[in-house]
């Protein structure tokens, strides 16, 4: 017997499964694709065009054993493909197809004639889709009606529109699916005056009082970046890398990175030395659903320089070629890079794309350090009790800065301004000062910048304001004996070499050269012409100013 409409949606109603009938290949793609359309499957939404299956992770190894009061299990979305579809279907559906069944045979006359025909019956019969149906289902782009997931969150937010998004599950405002990695009371909109004082107390006291910060501003380009995954879909900018180093191992950076990446979720990466290992990893973290991605404890002495990450951290959006197939990936860039190690430097764009954050504890033991409000900090930190504190007060700071109108500071950072006047707002509102007041210190981390000032510098004392081929310059790096038979070296080492530390030929440095045209390292310029007549490139060095050296 089939089951009557009526009864079908009483069944649907009490068990939460719709009843899906499939019957001709086209018409079950038409009625499979309806059920997704209109949200008749649960957990299923779309990102960029495909849809994905949004459920629990089992097993996080990211939890410590024994916690008195454990995280609930993180989220992940996963692209639907057709044994995907199978899966869900088999799961939050009745898919069925009515089939004919013979119930009583027919019978014949003494003449072989038909007496009495066979009786059939239809019956409903579950079944699972054929593979190709599933797959043309998912094949289209377009999917009116399906709500879009742009991200998920471990911790509240603010919308755009200023409110807080604190009630765990999908969010139509912002497309966000809040996944609490920690229970938090509720954040009224208007904190009283007393909640504020609190939390700027232990903020700013019980939590980050005792680290050894190189200057006050370290202190507050950390609390830039604690507050930046609250404020982003607000603020709705790009934000910069977060690289938290110190002079001595033991100074507290892996405190200092899990104290963010514990609030909101955290991806732990190896640094990949090659560009092309980079561009993997940052494809694959950006594929989970880890808020903050940390490349923790780098080599002591790493020069953060990869062209591939500069180029990340001004890109709203990353497109790579899935790993392990051939379909190109376009995903956002919503995530907090950090890098912690000891005594790191940067080169190429990344210095002027990084916040820096610095501890020197200036103690040849500092794991013997005291001082810290809160005793065991490292084991502290990882408890989601104390990550539920630490969240709280600071979305009351959040708030009470939003109920003051949420004031923008001054503050210019290239392609990096409107996060920074939005959180150097926030700073400003509660007293904390220094906000990137360590910019030149940023500026001398640049290697490779340093390398090419000395370089320019000593060009202007060389050749003044001549106009000269890379061949002579080149050849002005030769060594030549005085009268005493002593080497001279004209350039006093400070020519450029290669990465084995050889003077580059003339062919590298005409390279070299054509590669850093109209940029500044400190007060000088390199520019280039051409001559009309030889067709030969030359060079020469200008000041800020613009006139000639």
């Amino acid at each position: 017997m089939t089951i009557s409409e009526e009864t079908r949606k009483v069944v649907a109603d009490a068990t939460g499964q719709p009843y899906i009938e499939i019957s001709a290949e086209a018409a079950s793609i038409r009625v499979l694709r309806r059920a997704i359309e209109d949200n008749e499957i649960p957990d299923l939404y779309v990102t960029n065009g495909e849809v994905v299956h949004l459920e629990r992770v089992s097993g996080d190894i990211s939890t410590p054993l024994g916690l008195a009061d454990p995280p609930p299990l993180p989220y992940a979305p996963t692209v639907l493909t057709p044994p995907g579809l199978a899966s869900v279907l088999a799961r939050h559906a009745y898919v069925y197809q009515t089939k004919s069944v013979m119930i009583k045979r027919g019978k014949k006359g003494k003449d072989g004639a038909p007496d009495e025909p066979p009786v059939y019956e239809d019956r409903e019969e579950e079944v699972v889709p054929p593979a190709r149906v599933l797959a043309a289902v998912l094949s289209g782009r377009y999917w009116p009606g399906v709500r879009p997931l742009l991200g998920i969150v471990g911790s509240p937010v603010l919308r755009p529109n200023g409110s807080l998004l604190q009630t765990a599950g999908y969010d139509g405002v912002t497309g966000l699916f809040y996944a609490p990695k920690v229970e938090i009371p509720f954040v009224p909109a208007r904190p009283d005056r007393d909640e504020v004082a609190e939390a700027r107390r232990f903020l700013l006291g019980d939590f980050l009082g005792g680290f050894p910060w190189e200057s006050a501003a370290d202190r507050a380009n950390y609390i830039a970046l604690l507050v930046t995954n609250i404020l982003r879909p607000y603020v709705r900018a790009v934000t910069p890398f977060g690289m938290i180093t110190a002079t001595t191992q033991a100074s507290g950076k892996t405190i200092l990175s899990e104290g963010i990446g514990l609030l909101y979720g955290q991806r732990v990466l190896p640094w990949p030395e090659a560009e092309a290992e980079m561009r993997k990893a940052i494809t694959a973290a950006l594929g989970e659903p880890a808020p903050v991605l940390v490349f923790d404890n780098l080599r002591e002495g790493t020069a953060v320089d990869a062209p591939v990450l500069a180029q990340l951290m001004t890109a709203p959006t990353w497109s790579d070629r899935r790993l392990g197939t051939n379909t190109t990936v376009t995903m956002a860039n919503d995530r907090l890079w950090l890098a912690t190690g000891n005594n790191l430097r940067l080169g190429g764009d990344m210095a002027t794309r990084t916040v820096l954050v610095r501890l020197d504890p200036k103690t040849p033991h500092p794991e013997e350090r005291t001082g810290f409000t809160i005793p065991g900090l490292d084991r502290w930190v990882k408890d989601p009790a104390n990550q539920r504190t630490v969240l709280r007060h600071l979305l009351v700071l959040v708030m009470d800065w939003m109920a003051a109108g949420a004031p923008r500071s001054e503050h210019v950072m290239r392609q990096f301004t409107p996060w920074a006047q939005a959180v150097g707002g926030f700073l400003a509102h509660h007293g904390i000062d220094g906000f990137l007041g360590n910019v030149e210190d940023v500026r001398a981390m640049d290697d490779e910048d340093s390398e090419w000032e000395v370089f320019l510098a000593r060009w202007v004392e060389l050749f003044r304001d001549q106009k000269v081929t890379s061949n002579t310059v080149r050849k002005s790096a030769d060594i030549d004996m005085d009268g005493g038979g002593r080497p001279v070296d004209r350039w006093e080492g400070r020519f450029l070499t290669d990465d084995a530390g050889r003077t580059v030929n003339a062919m590298s440095l005409g390279r070299r050269l054509r590669g850093q045209v109209g940029r500044f390292h400190g007060q000088l310029v390199l520019r280039r012409g051409k001559d009309t007549h030889t067709k030969s490139t030359f060079w020469w060095v200008e000041t800020a100013g613009g006139d000639a050296s």
